[in-house]
């Protein structure tokens, strides 16, 4: 690959190219050229090289009402690509660095950032209304009749270039597949990160998982690489269970198989009380309350990644509580981007972390209405969508 390709040529220029725009909810996305203006101060302008199709992109193509229902939009958060160009202001970042946009910021300078007790950006982090992340709606991209167009989580990868603020950009090495790496900007990081730095997952401990899919299968890699001694698998679909061995999931429960038990029972009976640790990465209430009650009384840990659609309260047990058991949701992972994909990175380049598994497609750009559509009838785990393919 020649990361220097095409770099610089249009620095300080609007760059025209190809996007997916999704411009009314639900419907087919369409292949249309559009305008990148270069970036302004804190911000860098990348190539994608290869993107991959997350739930969350499906959750916000489908929306259609609210603040966050908005249209012309680029969708697309889970890539890799090259920088371009770079605003005023920048630093750590230069033409044909391989970098990462992430959805989720560090802006490095907060209290919540230089604090080791979360992954929250207290500068940046309530803001998901902006298109750019300093320059609230001002739009980086517009469409042929010079309309501007919507930004997505502030990485809107569905183009052939987009314009990223750094506090959304993590430089990465170029020793790492590509493909593997846009992994680690969703739903690797999340999945990994939940089990290493929520969770804090120790040796010999029992797991349940609740939703096998790539977030799901990552907690499972991240408990596995922390020597989790039995990981439950919970979902619907008995194919999961074949693919989850490879993660290091021992075990499997299907509801549908479960007859009158709840899953929680079912659980409890398995490890003699209940598991050390459950996840929830699936975003429904009564999986939320599943996973809580099938931890152990006295230890248990419930850790939530699944966004609740219809953003319902959950029931818990106060005495359950009262008796030791506790329960905590986290974004990212409790990852902080810039510290610790690179050691995510580092991981698999010392083949520890194992990403071979998540991608079950691979199709050209152009085939991304096919990407959703295999995503929404559950048949990939991972897609990834290349550029120049």
């Amino acid at each position: 690959m020649d990361k220097t390709s095409s770099v610089s040529i249009h620095e300080g220029k609007p760059i025209r190219c190809k996007a997916a725009l999704c411009r009314k909810a639900g419907e087919a996305l369409v292949i249309e050229e559009i305008q990148v203006d270069p970036p302004q101060a804190y911000e860098v302008r990348i190539k994608i090289l290869c993107t991959s199709l997350c739930h969350t992109d499906v959750a916000f193509w489908k929306l259609e009402w609210g603040p966050l229902a908005r249209f012309p939009r680029i969708l697309g958060h889970e890539a890799v690509g090259v920088v371009e160009s770079i605003g005023e202001l920048v630093d750590g970042f230069k033409q044909g660095d391989v970098v990462l946009p992430v959805f989720h910021p560090h802006c490095e300078e907060c209290r919540d950032c230089k604090s080791p007790k979360s992954n929250w950006c207290s500068r940046f982090c309530d803001d998901f209304v902006s298109n750019t992340r300093r320059y609230g709606m001002a739009s980086r991209f517009k469409d042929f009749s010079g309309e501007d167009i919507y930004h997505f989580f502030f990485v809107s990868s569905f183009s052939e270039y987009t314009v990223v603020d750094i506090a959304h950009l993590v430089n990465i090495s170029p020793e790492i597949p590509v493909d593997k790496a846009a992994l680690l900007s969703c739903c690797v990081s999340t999945g990994v990160g939940a089990a290493w730095k929520v969770a804090n997952v120790e040796e010999g401990s029992t797991v349940a998982i609740f939703g096998l899919g790539a977030v799901g299968l990552a907690v499972a890699e991240g408990a596995r690489l922390r020597g989790a001694a039995k990981i439950i698998g919970v979902d619907l679909n008995p194919d999961k269970f074949e693919i989850g061995k490879r993660f290091g999931i021992t075990d499997f429960v299907n509801p549908a198989l479960s007859g009158e038990k709840k899953i929680s029972q079912v659980i409890k009976e398995m490890t003699e009380g209940g598991v050390d640790y459950s996840f929830e990465c699936i975003g429904l209430t009564s999986s939320m309350e599943e996973a809580f009650n099938s931890t152990r009384t006295g230890s248990g840990k419930t850790v939530i990644l699944g966004m609740e659609k219809q953003m319902l309260p959950i029931s818990l047990g106060s005495h359950d509580l009262l008796r030791g058991r506790t329960i905590c949701g986290t974004l990212f992972g409790g990852l902080k981007p810039k510290l610790d994909i690179p050691i995510l990175v580092d991981s698999y380049l010392k083949k520890e972390l194992n990403l071979n598994g998540f991608i079950t497609h691979e199709l050209s750009f152009e085939e991304i209405n096919k990407a959703f559509d295999l995503l929404v009838k559950g048949e990939t785990i991972r897609c990834v969508l290349w550029m120049d393919k």
